[in-house]
């Protein structure tokens, strides 16, 4: 079994997205139309409608379970992407160094040094709304963070014997890279992957909170979108915003722990005090937060 699965932390991270995953395939099937008028405008939650009715009369829970899947399709989609392109462009200026390391590092500085949000706004403006157009926006606004940190790491194995061997071998340099450095970035590849990810999340339902993205869609941010249209909090319709919020939350805090459940597994330094804390409860001793752990001189 991969030790990533007999961490609790990474087992409730996985087991809190494979739910929602269930929901994004399956659940649009099982609730039917979310844009039908099924009950009588900002109905309180029921019996016949868990989460009550939207402003127009509409079934939350059915708008949230068809919302899931475009939700975390352009978030997963982006969190890949801005991986990729972060990688691509990181460890290419690492590797060769000189003249593209400087070009490639002074792009990566632009990007930096432009406020991400605020230039997510401006260019979603300008193109189609829709979810295309948003994982796009938040790809050109969210990989340079990626690229900056792989190539710190990537500078650190460009040295290395094994990649001097590879190059020495006649090796081509997209072999090298692909096969040689980025295999070696593994852990901190999911680290960039996850933190994307959950980038992704958050810019997204802010954007269609804002009524930049394609409003006649349902997804989470087009529901907090027409929630505040309909003064759902001036009216006290908790239910138009509260669930909505609690699974972007639940789906962050499952990222999170998977991020965490790695970064475990890929330090030493913390398995050590992973697995000291787990002999002094062997042992009896009670641990908290601030036991101290044992440290090697």
């Amino acid at each position: 079994m991969s030790p990533l699965l007999k961490n609790r932390s990474a087992l409730a991270g996985l087991g809190i997205l494979a739910v929602f995953a269930v929901l994004a395939l399956l659940g649009p099937w099982i609730v039917g139309d979310p844009l039908a008028f099924v009950a009588r405008p900002h109905e309180p939650p029921s019996t016949e409608h868990w989460l009550g009715t939207t402003g127009q009369g509409q079934d939350v829970l059915a708008q949230l379970v068809v919302g899931t899947r475009i939700t975390l399709a352009v978030a997963f989609v982006t969190g890949v992407l801005v991986t990729m392109f972060g990688a691509l462009i990181g460890t290419a200026a690492a590797y060769f160094g000189g003249r593209i390391e400087n070009a490639l590092s002074l792009l990566t500085n632009v990007f930096l040094i432009m406020p991400g949000l605020p230039l997510a706004v401006v260019i979603a403006v300008y193109m189609p709304a829709g979810p295309v157009t948003i994982t796009i926006v938040l790809v050109i606004t969210g990989w340079a963070w990626n690229a900056r940190l792989l190539r710190a790491q990537a500078l650190s194995l460009r040295e290395r014997d094994f990649v001097m061997a590879a190059i020495v071998g006649g090796e081509s340099h997209l072999r090298v890279i692909v096969c040689e450095i980025l295999p070696n970035m593994t852990s901190l590849l999911v680290s960039c992957f996850i933190s994307a990810t959950i980038y992704a999340l958050g810019a997204q339902v802010g954007l269609e909170f804002l009524g930049l993205g394609d409003i006649s869609m349902v997804t989470w941010g087009t529901m907090l979108y027409w929630a505040s249209n309909d003064a759902a909090l001036l009216t006290g319709s908790w239910w138009m915003f509260v669930p909505t919020g609690l699974c972007v939350a639940l789906v962050g805090f499952a990222l999170v722990l998977i991020n965490f459940a790695v970064d475990e597994l890929s330090n030493p330094r913390l398995r050590a005090e992973r697995a000291w804390r787990g002999r002094l409860r062997r042992e009896g001793v009670r641990v908290t937060a601030s036991t101290p752990v044992l440290r090697k001189r």
